[in-house]
């Protein structure tokens, strides 16, 4: 894993030189395209800061990246040639160095948010049953554990897939193996024949990360047919830096897409969902009907902002590989100091190692006190069972300290009055 930081002037150097082998709004002959500069009152081209500004710069210029790139050799739409290629580097960046993939063997794009990069795999792996192996919607299942994303629900909706929700251990959120054994054979005895397996890298509440070799070897055993997709929106710029023993890479044969979101641990702004495909099937997601689009389209989104990539990039370049490393494992440390001092007070709580999320039963925390901290609980419609702390960036050490101390005030409180 290996990428070599860049200063700002390099950044800037090469952000512009892109936009510069673009077609632009302002003096070329763009008599086609359904699209236009920013409203110019607003976002005026000759504002002096954009000159040091390339992400700024960026949005002005406005580019389309609508369609996959790295499915073509030419650009999909050549008028945004120069920022599209950005976006086709910083795909293969994240397939190849940070999950392992083989050179030019995935396929990808930033879509708007890690919610659609779920619904995306969804969508290319029931085509994919349908194309290859005449299978009809009702014979494919979505499968996923209780601690998933809710666009799980959401995709299965929308595309009409059954559910398999799959039970995990009340304590260590690991996915039961009775139960996944169970519900699977139930529904194979319901005429379920293919199956589109997504495994957490960090679920949104607890941050725990889902045994992908136990789970998807078990469908493997079995002789079905099945697809695993993985989704890293939250722990896929974070886990594989702080686990050098991590399974959820592209070297793993169950593996054969990935969701990872900029806008959690790499800070880019919201809208910046990565999906990373294996080469071969973002082909069953071809919309032909897309004909004036030259390449035509790959993307729920469809259009889409170029100066998203650009920013993820951009991140990507500052930091390099081992300034992002030492970045996520000091996250990784001061989550690890907060923890230490839960187990001194006694508070139940769960952690993945390799995570910035803890998440502690609410018996050992007053709702009082959570709200005070802003700590989000399970759940806002029922009494919460947990409450969640993230440590990002923002989150000062005086901050943490303070809610430690008055968290063991609460505890000493409570022990005076049981005594």
């Amino acid at each position: 894993m290996y990428w070599k930081k860049l200063n700002h002037i390099e950044i800037k150097e090469v952000v512009f030189n892109a936009l510069g082998k673009n077609s632009n709004y302002w003096n070329h002959p763009i008599l086609g395209i359904p699209g236009t500069f920013l409203d110019s009152e607003q976002f005026y081209p000759d504002a002096p800061f954009l000159k040091d500004a390339p992400y700024m710069s960026v949005m002005v210029h406005n580019p389309n990246h609508i369609g996959c790139h790295t499915l073509v050799e030419e650009s999909v739409l050549d008028i945004f040639a120069g920022t599209q290629q950005i976006e086709v580097e910083l795909i293969k960046l994240c397939a190849e160095q940070i999950f392992k993939g083989e050179p030019n063997g995935a396929d990808g794009y930033v879509a708007p948010g890690g919610t659609e990069a779920n619904i995306q795999a969804m969508w290319v792996y029931r085509n994919y049953f349908m194309k290859k192996f005449g299978a009809k919607s009702d014979e494919i299942a979505l499968v996923y554990s209780q601690d998933s994303h809710y666009s799980m629900p959401k995709g299965g909706n929308i595309l009409s897939l059954r559910s398999i929700i799959l039970n995990v251990d009340e304590n260590d959120r690991s996915i039961i193996q009775t139960d996944l054994e169970e519900k699977i054979t139930s529904a194979r005895e319901n005429g379920i024949k293919y199956f589109i397996v997504v495994m957490n890298l960090s679920t949104t509440m607890f941050g725990s990360v889902d045994d992908v070799d136990r789970v998807a070897g078990y469908f493997d055993a079995q002789g079905l047919e099945f697809k695993v997709h993985i989704d890293g929106a939250y722990g896929g710029f974070i886990y594989p830096f702080t686990n050098p023993d991590s399974r959820f890479t592209f070297k793993n044969k169950y593996i054969t897409s990935f969701t990872a979101d900029g806008h959690k641990m790499l800070q880019s702004p919201y809208g910046t969902g990565l999906f990373l495909i294996r080469k071969g099937y973002m082909e069953y997601v071809c919309t032909d009907e897309a004909q004036y689009i030259p390449g035509k389209d790959y993307t729920i989104c469809g259009s889409r902002s170029g100066a998203n990539a650009i920013s993820i990039w951009m991140i990507l370049m500052t930091h390099g590989s081992a300034g992002w490393q030492y970045k996520m494992e000091s996250l990784s440390d001061r989550t690890s100091r907060i923890c230490s001092k839960l187990d001194e007070m006694g508070v139940k709580y769960f952690r993945n190692p390799f995570i910035n999320i803890i998440t502690i039963k609410s018996g050992y925390v007053s709702k009082q006190l959570a709200e005070k901290y802003h700590l989000v609980a399970d759940s806002y419609e029922f009494e919460a069972q947990w409450y969640k702390i993230v440590v990002m960036p923002h989150v000062k050490q005086g901050y943490i300290d303070s809610f430690l101390m008055e968290l063991e005030a609460e505890r000493n409180t409570l022990f005076e009055h049981v005594v």
